[in-house]
């Protein structure tokens, strides 16, 4: 039976998150996913760790549990050295700027109206080929994923406004294609983790694209392949960096691994449910 095994979701942009047993599936995803984003103070424009890396040595966790009408409340902020602060403290920015040795200011999601919030800052350099090469950590024989098939919003704006997601709600993996490139499932920060053991594909996510999903409650469609960056190469907790996994991932599953996908019926989702491909 294939089968949801894993759920998480992520307060602040990032850094690490939850692990939870069940979650609210909604239009905009997990309930209360990405509630939360820094602000580059010397680049501008709201960024995670493919430009400020530190961020995921940081976790966060809600101080309550996100509901319809507080979908986003304040969360707690480990620091990584032992100490921790909440968003709503007076001293947050000076201490999650000093956590990253970089300057930092954190919002809460904005209106989808406030474009100029969202908008991306600028790139590290003029040439686009290259900045793309950084940003997706490829070496010089390796090719740039094919990233048509993502929002066309995102080439504008930092995440599609009105969110903090990089491009769409959901990031589903299986144990299957974690297996087949031997990496820790943390690295890639998914929401999702389904047990595909029927499969024989080493990557079964991928024949879900363009199908619906029914778990629990809910129903989610598959809408395409998510093309890795340099985030998955960063240190963090215990894992160290680790340049090859972004090697195999190249090497192996064609650059990809994992798939966004779309709320189409919210509901609940527990730990154990079984997915159904309709």
């Amino acid at each position: 039976m294939t089968s949801l095994v894993d759920l998480w979701r992520y307060p602040v942009k990032s850094m690490m998150g939850e692990r939870l047993d069940r979650v609210a599936l909604t239009e905009h995803g997990v309930l209360g996913d990405r509630g939360w984003a820094p602000r580059d103070e010397v680049r501008g424009g709201i960024r995670g760790a493919k430009k400020i890396g530190g961020l995921m040595r940081l976790a966060a966790r809600y101080v309550e549990e996100p509901n319809d009408d507080r979908p986003f409340p304040d969360a707690m902020i480990d620091l990584g050295d032992g100490t921790s602060v909440r968003t709503d403290a007076a001293d947050v920015h000076s201490r999650v700027s000093a956590a990253l040795d970089h300057p930092v200011t954190l919002f809460p999601i904005r209106p989808a109206d406030d474009l100029d919030h969202y908008r991306r800052g600028p790139g590290d350099t003029d040439d686009i080929i290259e900045e793309l090469r950084n940003v997706f950590g490829r070496e010089g024989d390796e090719p740039l994923p094919d990233i048509s098939k993502l929002p066309p919003v995102i080439f504008e704006y930092e995440s599609p406004p009105g969110t903090y997601f990089d491009a769409l709600p959901l990031l589903i993996m299986t144990r299957q294609s974690l297996a087949s490139i031997d990496a820790d499932a943390r690295r890639f920060r998914p929401n999702l983790i389904v047990d595909a053991p029927e499969s024989d594909d080493p990557f079964p996510e991928n024949l879900w694209v363009g199908q619906t999903l029914e778990i629990g409650d809910a129903q989610i469609r598959v809408d395409t392949e998510c093309p890795r960056c340099v985030m998955i190469t960063r240190p963090f907790a215990d894992l160290p960096e680790d340049r090859s996994v972004l090697r195999r991932v190249v090497r192996d599953a064609n650059q990809n691994l994992g798939v966004y996908a779309t709320v189409t019926r919210p509901g609940t989702v527990r730990v154990g449910d079984e997915v159904r491909v309709l």
